[in-house]
């Protein structure tokens, strides 16, 4: 779970590559300076969150990519002594009066304390000690700028090999604990890997930034860098991750747990409220989830039957799924045939970008197919600043139907141009300017695919079924998140509950269901999050009437940033209690 703090912290800067770390030994730079006695709340608090992201940034590199020459430190030693440092931190937080706080610096004092509060127990629960898949993105999706970048990647990839192995090291405590993912849901994980462990640096995802070279390089400095990544990679990292590859498929997997519950790991109970409260940033219980998540499936499932009837369907509904999931007419041919698609939903939504925002990003992205060494086993798509990525692998299993929420999701107005719109946005802390909430982050991805209706990217009946069958997964997730790690639901539960609620592919099923198992908490957070962004905006059309804008609306939204749940209701409320005027003037 290493590999998604780093994914976490690093997500809106896009750099979802590799990063440093000072010695393991090295001591922890002081918490705040001298507390004077005219020092405001304010002051306190800042001189907090500015020491500890100075920490942070010297225990996990820059988000400047031409800063970082080493992989950071992830033994156990080095967890400990981080877990330390932040009790130390959220002591000197719990000392600070909230209500001395302005209002700007309580909105910091929020994100800042549910940042910390999350690694300090990710620690505390060692699960560290389960980095399953730690491998998936450390290879750069992209290339580098300059020689120097370069030549800070090629001293990263001379430190892999004692990273694998601390990772490995980690992975065998936890075997011996029981604490690893399910079985079940890791079988085959290992093929993964194979890339990573390719002699042949040029069939290797790491050499993929040496391929086109930028023209910034001479060609004698381009010769040497290949030259010398080629030595690294058929040397040191292949074999590294070689040694990863058989160690996964002879010892780890074998010796996986064979139950799938959270509630079956070591303190699991706690362990799986912990990580509930970490990705929907909300206090709720998984009883409570999962009614609400009971209710949203039988309203939702009332509006795909509706839509069945619209698209002409005079058969049951298991009937129509069936059909949805089997005819060629929903499904792409080539994958030049799926990207199209998604390209095609793209350019409709530039077009209404306009009438739903007042405030456009500069930056831009592009659309790219998924890696294909992880596609087999990936969602089917993924976002973020410099892409968005549409999964090609198995085409008929991704239906066409869904193309369109899929891409307001994970491309615009979803992740790559919230990313942009976080990046861009106005002057906050450094540590608020990388951080990354799954309920706030998702619940928003999750909200633009009901903002498609509004947009007119839905044009045929079947397309709205798909919009609602991806709401109906999210929503029965809830069901299903819980339903497995704490109700005591089989694999097979869930995999026939999800599949008889939506249109998703089998494939798709399964692959969702094992993530689920392994990520255990994170798939509640899109449907809490965008519950909660629904109700507001309904209740701020009712309260502002003709003065309601959503354009106001939704730049309040994107211009806080990632906020926890109850600070982004707190500051619509007042934004409402305001007027609903323009946040950007």
């Amino acid at each position: 779970m290493e590999d998604k703090k780093m994914r976490r912290l690093m997500a809106w800067a896009g750099v979802l590559t590799m990063v440093p770390l000072m010695s393991a030994g090295a001591a922890a730079q002081p918490l705040v300076a001298e507390k004077g006695a005219s020092q405001s709340a304010d002051e306190r608090l800042k001189a907090l969150y500015e020491a500890e992201w100075a920490w942070r940034t010297q225990e996990f590199g820059s988000a400047d990519r031409s800063a970082n020459d080493r992989m950071p430190h992830v033994d156990a030693a080095s967890q400990q002594r981080r877990l330390a440092y932040w009790d130390k931190v959220l002591a000197t937080l719990d000392a600070i009066p909230v209500d001395r706080l302005s209002p700007k610096e309580q909105v910091n004092a929020a994100v800042f304390r549910t940042m910390v509060e999350a690694d300090a127990n990710d620690i505390r629960f060692r699960t560290y000690e389960m980095p399953m898949s730690f491998w998936t993105w450390l290879a750069p999706r992209t290339g580098f700028r300059t020689l120097v970048e370069y030549q800070q990647y090629l001293k990263r990839l001379r430190d892999m090999p004692r990273y694998v192995e601390e990772q490995m090291t980690n992975m065998r405590a936890g075997l011996a604990r029981g604490f690893t993912p399910a079985r079940v849901a890791i079988a085959g994980r290992e093929l993964t890997i194979e890339p990573l462990a390719a002699v042949d640096p040029e069939k290797n995802p790491f050499f993929a930034p040496f391929a086109a070279l930028p023209s910034s390089l001479s060609d004698a400095e381009g010769r040497r860098l290949q030259d010398e990544a080629r030595t690294i990679l058929s040397q040191q990292v292949a074999p590294a991750f070689a040694r990863l590859h058989a160690f996964v498929r002879d010892v780890y997997i074998p010796g996986a747990r064979t139950t799938t519950a959270a509630s079956d790991l070591p303190d699991g109970k706690a362990l799986y409220q912990a990580k509930i409260r970490e990705y929907t940033t909300l206090n709720l219980t998984p009883e409570e989830i999962h009614r609400i998540g009971l209710a949203e499936v039988a309203r939702i499932d009332a509006d795909m039957r509706a839509t069945m009837k619209q698209a002409g369907w005079t058969g049951d509904f298991q009937g129509f799924l069936k059909f949805l999931k089997s005819d060629p007419q929903f499904y792409a041919k080539t994958p030049y045939e799926l990207m199209a698609k998604s390209a095609y939903v793209a350019n409709i939504i530039n077009g209404r970008l306009k009438e739903n925002f007042d405030l456009l990003p500069r930056y831009r992205f592009t659309i790219r197919p998924t890696p294909a060494a992880i596609a087999p086993f990936a969602t089917g798509g993924n976002g973020g600043l410099e892409s968005c990525l549409m999964n090609t692998y198995n085409l008929p299993a991704r239906p066409l139907y869904t193309i369109p929420p899929l891409t307001a999701h994970e491309c615009a107005p979803g992740h790559s141009f919230q990313a942009a719109l976080a990046l861009e946005g106005p002057d906050r802390p450094d540590f608020r300017k990388h951080i990354y909430f799954s309920g706030y982050g998702e619940g928003w991805g999750l909200y633009t695919e009901w903002l498609g209706t509004e947009m007119g990217i839905y044009q045929t009946p079947y397309e709205e079924f798909g919009r609602e069958t991806y709401e109906m997964w999210r929503a029965a997730r809830l069901v299903v998140d819980t339903g497995l790690h704490h109700m005591g639901w089989s694999r097979q539960q869930a995999l026939d509950y999800l599949a008889s609620h939506t249109a998703l592919s089998d494939h798709e099923v399964r692959i969702e269901v094992d993530r689920y198992i392994i990520d255990f908490g994170q798939a509640v957070s899109y449907k809490l999050g965008e519950l909660l962004i629904r109700r507001k905006r309904a209740e701020a059309e009712a309260a502002l009437g003709a003065q309601f804008d959503r354009r106001w609306f939704h730049d309040l939204i994107l211009g806080l940033g990632a906020v926890p749940l109850s600070t982004l209701e707190t500051q619509i409320d007042l934004w409402i209690a305001g007027g609903g005027k323009n946040p950007n003037a």
